[in-house]
This record gives structure tokens, C-alpha cells and sequence, in this order.
């Protein structure tokens, strides 16, 4: 399953992309089968890593992992999307493959 997420917070830059980095390796750790996941942070200091037109047309979900509103919220139209608090996503990236996987 492809997978697509934004990690969105209101810290620095830095702690934004440490979420990513941390919430995909939580999303490697995970018992799941064939989940291909692309982080994309937004923050304080703007957009990193940003996703492609065709990243985001080859998703099959959206996970955003977000305390703040998603910047381009609408380049996700027609892709399932799962909301969660960024630090739940963090703390218990299980959880949330588990629900996809449903």
C-alpha cells in the first residue's frame, strides 16, 4: 500500500523533520505488509520535502500527523485521509497502520 503523510507542527524546521524521520521509522518498524510511506513536514519555517503531483496520485491513503492546519490540504482531494495528533502518531505508529490495514 502506498502511503502519504504530512508531519506538521509548529516548532522549528529541525523538530518538524525529526517527526518525519521518527514517524518513518516507526512506520518500517511495523508489523504491515508492503507499506511504501513518504513524509512530507510542514512547520514554522514552511514546507520540506514537499510531495510530488504524482506521489500524492499513486497514494492510496493520506495520514496526516498534525497539530496545525495542513498547508495544500486540497492537493489531497480524492485520497483517503486519516488525521492524528503528531505526537500519536509518534508515540504508537502501530496503531495507526493497524486502522489502515482494516
Amino acid at each position: 500500500m502506498r502511503a502519504r503523510a504530512i508531519a506538521s507542527d509548529l516548532a522549528a524546521r529541525e523538530a518538524a523533520a525529526s517527526s518525519a524521520e521518527d514517524f518513518e521509522a516507526g512506520a518500517r518498524e511495523v508489523p504491515h505488509e508492503g507499506f511504501e510511506i513518504k513524509v512530507e513536514t510542514q512547520g514554522a519555517m514552511g514546507i520540506e520535502n514537499k510531495l510530488t503531483d504524482n506521489d500524492i496520485r499513486q497514494a492510496q491513503i493520506a495520514i496526516f500527523a498534525v497539530d496545525i492546519e495542513v498547508e495544500g490540504r486540497e492537493r489531497f482531494n480524492g485520497v483517503k485521509v486519516i488525521q492524528v495528533p503528531l505526537q500519536e502518531a509518534l508515540k504508537n505508529p502501530e496503531s495507526i497502520f493497524s486502522k489502515i490495514q482494516r
